[in-house]
């Protein structure tokens, strides 16, 4: 067994989400990821949303696994130096600063290629070049303005955002991609090269069957959209669709035994053509196979209404688990809805290093999100988050070189601020 990234070294200048999720996944590969942190102060996100005093939150946690920290005053002249040293040995920088401040510190594109030629420079931004590429953007503005809110909620109600993160944690799955393929590039070319990934871009890009609907609807209604089965109307845009299903195999969200005191007792079922035969009998309608009102796909999109509830009334009688298992006899694609607290402590993910138990030295044990991707030949093991600061001596002698009196004039400099303490939780 190896690590997939052995050898890479990764220049890490993210913070909170949408960088540390790119580089976070390139350490789970086996890159050697050096996060670089201001003296004192470090990723925001170590004191943000706080539950255990003086120790990093689990925000911070969770995206920083298996990297090393190394404090750094860029401001400083020799931590300016250090920085130039770290830049020569280093693979990739990552960073996901606000629009030009890389340029402003005097790292600009031109600047890193002069230090080091094979340098690949990945960066998160907002948007790409356009009349927004100045704007700083966050989760929720992203799924705004990729798509995913105007398309997401109730046909009469407001736009939504959704609870998974496609903003920040997609837009660095997708710069991780981008970066493992310059750096294959790379193999054949000797050239570093830029990458860029823009939150709007990447929201859109998870967006595409919304990109999909919006040209269909020039040419007719959208015929599996509920709506189009009420009669109402549609507009010169996507409209919000519920709980509808976005493959074109009509789907909803039907409640499940129990719904009246769980608000996750619910069940997602999709009337599959290539099944509906058997969800017939198994909801207890046969005559339902040849009835010529719903014995085809295209003859049931104007009665769904009246078909989930019949369904609804089935699911009703059983717990989501207890429909699960009946319908996935039959291949009938359904999923329950599973709530976090099931979700955590659902053993088989452990199993699979999808949820990983770790300890830390501050705030001891806590689950984290383990590698989403699965390779035969990478045997990298989730380790915990780094302590502000934690391997600043060690980088400085093992990565760069220093001997004792230069690691001595660096710290001397406050380059790298004071040295990391470990605080007891209170």
């Amino acid at each position: 067994m190896g690590k997939a990234l052995d050898g890479v070294r990764i220049l890490d200048f993210t913070h909170v989400q949408s960088g540390p999720t790119c580089t976070q996944l390139l350490a789970w590969f086996g890159a050697d990821v050096i996060k670089v942190e201001r003296p004192g102060e470090g990723d925001v996100t170590r004191t943000q949303l706080r539950d255990v005093p003086n120790a990093d939150s689990l925000y911070f946690t969770m995206l920083n696994s298996n990297k090393r920290s190394i404090t750094l005053d860029t401001k400083n002249a020799e931590g300016k130096k250090v920085l130039e040293d770290l830049v020569k040995v280093c693979d990739v920088l990552v960073e996901n600063f606000a629009p030009g401040a890389l340029d402003r510190m005097g790292f600009t594109w031109e600047r890193l290629q002069e230090i080091n030629p094979r340098i690949i420079l990945a960066s998160v931004k907002g948007f790409g070049p356009g009349p927004f590429e100045d704007c700083k953007v966050y989760e929720n503005v992203a799924q705004c303005t990729g798509g995913a809110a105007s398309t997401t909620g109730f046909r009469d109600g407001l736009p939504m955002v959704t609870g998974a993160q496609i903003g920040d944690s997609g837009t660095g799955l997708h710069l991780a991609l981008g970066i493992v393929t310059a750096l294959y590039q790379r193999e054949h070319t000797g050239r570093g090269q830029k990458v860029l990934a823009a939150m709007q871009d990447s929201v859109l890009n998870l967006c595409r069957v919304k990109v999909r609907d919006q040209q269909r609807l020039s040419r007719g209604p959208l015929r599996e959209y509920s709506q189009f089965g009420e009669g109402v109307p549609f507009g010169d845009a996507v409209p919000r669709a519920g709980n509808d299903s976005g493959g074109g195999q009509p789907g909803r969200i039907l409640k499940c035994k129990g719904w009246e005191h769980d608000p996750n007792a619910y069940l997602y079922f999709i009337t599959q053509a290539p099944v509906w035969e058997k969800i017939c009998d198994v909801i207890g309608e046969p005559t339902w196979k040849t009835d010529p009102n719903y014995a085809t796909a295209a003859a049931r999109l104007p009665h769904l209404n009246e078909i989930f509830t019949r369904i609804e009334a089935w699911t009703m009688a059983h717990t989501k688990f207890e429909a699960m298992e009946i319908l996935n006899q039959y291949d009938i694609p359904c999923g329950p809805i599973l709530s976090m607290k099931e979700i955590i402590e659902d053993d088989s993910l452990y199993a699979t290093g999808t949820l990983v138990e770790v300890e830390h030295p501050v705030r001891g044990a806590y689950v984290t999100v383990g590698n989403p991707i699965k390779l035969s030949d990478n045997d990298v093991p989730v380790e915990r988050s780094p302590l502000l600061g934690e391997h600043t001596e060690e980088i400085l002698a093992t990565v760069l070189g220093f001997d004792a009196d230069r690691i001595a004039e660096v710290k001397h400099s406050g380059a790298v601020g004071l040295s990391p303490v470990r605080q007891a939780a209170e």
